[in-house]
């Protein structure tokens, strides 16, 4: 008698995801996360050292650093756009993979972290249009000038709500996904406090953050290492099997992503995925 045949799992989530293929779209998405986390550093690496202004400066050193610093300023402005592109396929590729964990689950805490993604790009395209303009200025006019810097700091300080955003989105739907391991969405947590926790305060005291300055700066460099580790995660989906487990709704969400080749059978009076369904032989191979 034949032996029973049956349809692993890890087959269904293959051709879903693309696994087998060495430019799937999860592998290209981890890429670009990469891609936008050098970008990013890189840019801050050469115009911090180049004098950029904190918030908060005074406006001569605002006029001192956008006149004397103009082809940094247009080179980390041309780099822009890319850093952009990089991030929405980033939040794209972690959406295609979380998103099926999602509805099993009935949330759309992945499409919560993509919104936040977007809407970061869109507040930081204001912040870079507002220093590409002070270094294109051609008047001294302290009172355009004053106007300018003082659009940018509000633009850069609220731009750590959707920074926020992004990382409570894919760190919570990342780990009850099983994608992301507790470390991995727990710093993205403590990143988003951090990052919502200056949103809020730095309007307060815009003229002189001081200590509240730190807050997001301490959540920005988490927010670097929390991307390159996604990333890096999404990348690593094309060259180690995966597998979900059906949520058990009965105790809450397991993780729908594994390593091995085999899943155990489910609990009594559990449906399997059409994809893992037995195909049993016509009775009369079995005889």
């Amino acid at each position: 008698m034949p032996p029973s045949l049956s349809v692993p799992y890890i087959e269904y989530m293959s051709r879903k995801l693309g696994v087998g293929s060495t430019w799937t779209f999860s592998r290209i998405a981890g890429l670009a996360g990469l891609g936008f986390a050098i970008l990013i550093a890189s840019t801050n690496a050469f115009l911090v050292p180049a004098g950029l202004p904190h918030t908060g400066a005074e406006t001569n050193d605002v006029v001192q650093f956008f006149t004397t610093q103009q082809n940094t300023v247009g080179l980390a402005s041309a780099l822009a756009p890319i850093a952009w592109v990089l991030a929405t396929l980033f939040g794209a590729g972690a959406v295609s993979v979380l998103w099926r964990s999602d509805r099993e689950q009935g949330t759309a805490w992945s499409l919560v972290g993509f919104a936040g993604v977007i809407m970061q790009n869109i507040t930081f395209t204001g912040v870079m249009a507002t220093r590409l303009a002070l270094a294109s200025t051609t008047t001294q006019d302290s009172s355009t000038i004053a106007g300018l810097w003082a659009l940018h700091n509000a633009l850069f300080i609220f731009n750590g709500t959707f920074l926020a955003l992004a990382m409570t989105g894919l760190s919570i739907s990342g780990r009850r996904a099983g994608l992301i391991r507790r470390w991995h969405s727990g710093i993205g947590l403590l990143a988003a406090a951090l990052q919502f926790g200056s949103a809020v305060l730095s309007p307060l005291v815009i003229d002189d953050p001081g200590p509240v300055s730190l807050l997001g700066l301490v959540g920005w460099l988490i927010w670097v290492v929390w991307i390159v580790a996604y990333s890096i995660t999404l990348i690593r989906l094309t060259s180690v099997p995966i597998q979900a487990i059906p949520n058990n709704r009965r105790t809450g969400p397991v993780e729908s992503f594994r390593s091995d080749h085999r899943q155990a059978d489910p609990p009594a009076g559990q449906r399997r995925h059409p994809a893992q369904q037995r195909v049993e032989p016509p009775e009369s191979a079995q005889a």
